[in-house]
């Protein structure tokens, strides 16, 4: 297994362009030659990938995790993301097409050991957690 990710350095995802190819002398040739960079990696990260994870945050507006998602979501990718509760709602499309939605961390390396191993984490909800059989009854046909 290996775990790859877009660049999380707001300067370098800025100058990465600059510093390769060279300064550019007005502020949208040099956005546009980084954008460029940045996008043939991701583009190329998610193709390959065999589950995407796209975290959306409350800091930056979050045009390019939906636009990586919608991308993953067009090559039929698997999705999973991770957000803050408290904007579910601006992303309910997105996590429409996810098949995890996660609110922190833990739950998405939980959810990729499930996958990957089927192995599980103890329960989230600690002792509150009542199996299915115990809340339905074993064999109940209709769960």
């Amino acid at each position: 297994m290996s775990l790859t990710s877009p660049n999380t350095s707001h300067e370098d995802s800025d100058d990465c362009g600059a510093i390769i190819l060279g300064m550019e002398e007005t502020r949208p040739n040099w956005d546009k030659i980084g954008a460029n960079m940045n996008n043939l990696r991701t583009k190329t990260l998610i193709k390959d990938a065999d589950i995407v994870v796209v975290r959306f945050g409350e800091k930056y507006r979050q045009w390019n995790a939906a636009f990586d998602a919608g991308y993953a979501a067009a090559l039929g990718k698997s999705i999973i993301t991770l957000h803050p509760p408290a904007i579910s709602h601006m992303l309910k499309e997105v996590n429409a097409s996810s098949s995890v939605v996660c609110e922190d961390a833990s739950q998405v390396v939980d959810s990729l050991a499930y996958v990957i191993n089927g192995t599980l984490p103890e329960p989230r909800d600690g002792d509150d957690f009542v199996p299915i059989a115990d809340r339905l009854g074993a064999g109940n046909p209709n769960p």
